[in-house]
């Protein structure tokens, strides 16, 4: 959004990263990315009179024909006609004036205003609005988009069934903090296996956002096994005495998350659906006893063929000078690993706060829900823009997207309460949720979409701060759970509601 400084200046419009590719545990695909209100060529110069005024300090208009001086207002809007008949607010054009070099020095001697928004207010009161019609999706779009995104939360989900095959073979009895044996090291790899991968993720979404697919394979490449490589040692480093067998299973669970990061940035869902089908053989699992050779036979194999497939779209990174340019700095990726830091550590809490088999439900839900989340933050984005192109003031333009907004976080906890229902009921012996448990699923599930839409949309920051702070009051007092995510939710839709019902947010 534009940086206002101390003088209420508009600066500008940053670049927003590629729409919450969220790695782990539930990336959510790109929109593209938004770019700024970067200069127009020749958009906003006054060619004759500002050279003239730059040269003595006061613009000179030419006579008209009548021999009286042009007022130089009508030529800058005559040349700006077009984007001020669209732009929806006097601050949109505020910024483009700025961003071509207007300086409040050269506004006065030039139009007589005081400054850039006077300018754009007198501006946008001249011109007539004018808005074009927005393009009619193409045919089947929507379902497209549904299909995709339903196709991402299976397989955000079907992991889970390693855990069930591998129970068996993991250490048994008590652990450490109250927790099953062998759940720390499990637990110490997947957090090392989000942040890591979210922030990857991004970095290689930043190539290809600049069109370098290439460059983000070759960032993939090198990053993708680092990452692995660290999630196994803390693993290691975190298992105790008898929990050796969990640390391996935590290693290969760190190389998955690895292989699938690169499936899943590189848009191939299908491969990667094709390497977890082995899991499949976790659903005998849930009746009968099978044997520990076929249990890791079918963990092995999928680990295989997700590490195959991983490899074989990473071959164009890995020729000479790929890469290409230095890149974007690899700290604006930062928070981004910050923000999967958080929700994971939500999500786990959401696992871990109840008993094992309704835990595991909430965790199934929320995980499953990625999917249809992904198609509503697309449709709130699609929504928003046809708004901005079709209404004509900022209050109507406010108004609509806050009821989008309303709308499609709506849909997304009913779909979020039909999946912790559905698994319930499809889970031998699962109790049925209590509304305390319901209320803060439904709560955990709302900082979860709210913050990945807020990452979209470039508040990436506000948004990791706020899961880290929620995360860390559960982990202290796991008893406050539903105060800390209420509170998580609450602020997040202030900022919610503060950022994005600003015309200027959505401007691509």
């Amino acid at each position: 959004m534009g940086r206002v400084g101390g003088s209420g200046r508009v600066t500008g419009f940053g670049r927003v990263a590629g729409f919450g590719r969220v790695g782990g545990s539930g990336r959510v695909a790109g929109f593209g990315r938004v770019a700024g209100f970067g200069r127009v060529a020749g958009l906003c110069r006054v060619a004759g009179s500002r050279r003239a005024g730059r040269a003595t300090g006061r613009a000179h208009p030419a006579p008209d024909q009548d021999g009286l001086a042009a007022d130089p207002l009508d030529a800058l809007a005559q040349r700006l006609d077009g984007f001020v008949a669209a732009a929806v607010h006097p601050d949109e054009i505020a910024a483009i004036l700025e961003s071509d070099g207007m300086t409040d020095e050269h506004i006065r001697l030039t139009y007589g205003r005081a400054d850039s928004f006077s300018l754009a207010e007198d501006l946008y009161a001249r011109v007539e609005r004018r808005h074009p019609e927005p393009a009619a999706p193409p045919a089947g779009a929507w379902y497209g988009e549904l299909a995709g995104c339903l196709l991402r939360g299976l397989v955000f989900a079907l992991p889970g069934l390693a855990y069930v095959l591998a129970a068996p073979l993991l250490a048994a009895g008590h652990g450490r903090f109250g927790l099953p044996a062998g759940t720390v090291p499990l637990l110490a790899g997947a957090v090392t296996g989000w942040v890591w991968n979210q922030a990857l993720a991004h970095r290689a979404y930043t190539w290809l956002g600049l069109g370098d697919r290439p460059a983000a394979a070759r960032a993939l490449l090198t990053g993708a096994p680092a990452g692995a490589l660290a999630g196994a040692a803390v693993a290691l480093a975190a298992a105790g005495p008898g929990e050796i067998p969990a640390a391996v299973f935590a290693a290969g669970q760190s190389l998955y998350l690895a292989a699938a990061t690169v499936l899943l940035v590189l848009g191939r869902e299908r491969a990667l659906l094709c390497a977890l089908l082995p899991l499949a053989g976790a659903v005998p699992a849930f009746r009968w006893d099978l044997p520990d050779a076929l249990r890791a036979a079918l963990l092995l194999a999928s680990l295989a063929a997700s590490v195959a497939f991983a490899a074989l779209v990473l071959r164009p990174g890995a020729r000479r000078g790929a890469a290409g340019r230095g890149g974007p700095p690899r700290a604006a990726s930062l928070p981004y690993g910050l923000f999967g830091l958080g929700s994971g550590l939500l999500v786990l809490h959401a696992g871990v706060s109840d008993t094992l088999v309704s835990g595991a439900g909430a965790v199934i839900a929320l995980t499953l829900s990625m999917g249809p989340a992904e198609w509503l933050l697309h449709r709130f984005r699609d929504g928003s823009l046809t708004r901005l192109r079709t209404l004509t003031t900022a209050r109507e333009f406010r108004r609509a997207v806050t009821g989008t907004l309303v709308l499609c976080l709506g849909g997304y906890l009913t779909v979020l309460l039909a999946l912790t229902l559905a698994a319930t009921l499809a889970w031998p012996g699962a109790p049925w949720p209590t509304f305390p448990r319901l209320l803060t699923l439904l709560l955990i599930g709302t900082v979860l979409w709210l913050g990945l839409l807020l990452q979209a949309f470039g508040a990436v920051t506000s948004a990791a701060t706020v899961c880290l702070l929620a995360a860390a009051a559960q982990t202290v007092e796991p008893a406050a759970g539903p105060v800390a995510a209420g509170g998580a939710a609450a602020v997040l839709a202030a900022l919610t509601c503060a950022l994005l019902v600003r015309p200027t947010a959505h401007r691509g």
